[in-house]
């Protein structure tokens, strides 16, 4: 089979490995814009069962992986001078830097054909000499945008702001923070995805956001708000930034995931709020079905509806709970 997918994150990745590891008569190219370790963001998170999945999809990526996984139990919740913990949940971070790197390194020792510096101007091209296009380019999909008609993609932009950092303070849980200051309340949302380092997500209402000044602010001026702001919780570690620009989280939805001979995976097909840490576990986990799929059933159109069927289920039901 001659597969092409456009983006090289963690499902085109993923999906290029499991598929060659199934036959590597597949002739599979991964379309990528940047360097793979160019990449925005900070760190990912799996749940523990992610992982089993992961490994019993592909042990020795698993076993890659594992090394590098920062893992813990716990889900604390601070909000007026007090710690309310949640035990026995099961996380791993992973900085995706590393996770693309890993994933990167395993797509070219199995003989994936990975080209960085592809920018896809119009997938038709490649739709018409492949058996299978997948678009995988993420959030700003420019297959789910050239079918627009047949995925019939809708948008939920949600109201608050948020802004996506980075923090040298190592959280020892999956660590929620709820704060009022003179301009109106903040959350937080951290968690350690490697030694040394930890995500920080900064939320607030509009109405808060533009009270503090912040919809004039820069990257940097946005670094120092928040660190004066959460002083006390960083205990005298610095905030990072890496594209930390102030956006409103959009929930993607679409009528139909796949159109002849292409489908969408990840964020193309579906977003769910960051509040549940899911983006990459769901890109993951579509990877996988995607590929079992195509394993199961030789006819490209009746595996994609096959994997359509099973996993928009799972994913329609974590998009409730983060809406």
């Amino acid at each position: 089979m001659k597969i092409v997918a456009t983006g090289g994150g963690p499902a085109a990745l993923y999906f290029g490995i499991l598929m060659k590891e199934a036959d590597s008569a597949h002739e599979i190219t991964i379309l990528e814009r940047n360097r793979l370790d160019h990449t925005f963001g900070f760190g990912v998170v799996f749940s523990d069962a992610t992982q089993n999945n992961v490994e019993a999809a592909d042990p020795e990526t698993y076993a890659s992986l594992a090394h590098e996984f920062f893992h813990w139990d716990d889900i604390d919740i601070h909000y007026r001078g007090a710690v309310i913990r949640s035990g026995g949940h099961g996380f791993s971070g992973l900085s995706r830097r590393k996770l693309l790197q890993v994933l990167g390194t395993r797509c070219k020792a199995l003989g994936v054909c990975v080209e960085v510096g592809e920018d896809v101007k119009d997938v038709e091209v490649y739709r018409r000499r492949a058996d299978l296009v997948i678009g995988a380019h993420g959030f700003y999909s420019p297959v789910r945008e050239r079918y627009a008609e047949h995925f019939q993609a809708s948008m939920d932009e949600r109201p608050n702001r948020f802004v996506w950092l980075g923090t040298t303070r190592p959280f020892p849980a999956f660590t929620f923070y709820f704060k009022r200051d003179k301009h109106g309340l903040w959350r937080v949302h951290a968690y350690q995805y490697e030694p040394g380092h930890s995500t920080f997500i900064v939320e607030a209402t509009e109405q808060t956001w533009r009270a503090a000044g912040l919809d004039k602010a820069s990257e940097d001026d946005t670094v120092r708000f928040c660190e004066a702001l959460f002083k006390e919780e960083l205990q005298g570690h610095k905030l990072l930034k890496n594209r930390s620009l102030w956006r409103h989280f959009i929930t993607i939805k679409n009528a139909i995931w796949s159109h002849e001979n292409v489908v969408l995976v990840g964020d193309a097909a579906h977003t769910a709020h960051f509040s549940v840490g899911s983006g990459t576990k769901l890109a993951i986990e579509d990877a996988i079905a995607l590929a079992r799929a195509l394993q199961r059933e030789p006819n490209v159109p009746a595996a994609l509806a096959a994997y359509e069927a099973e996993r928009r289920p799972a994913v329609e039901s974590l998009q409730r709970a983060a809406q």
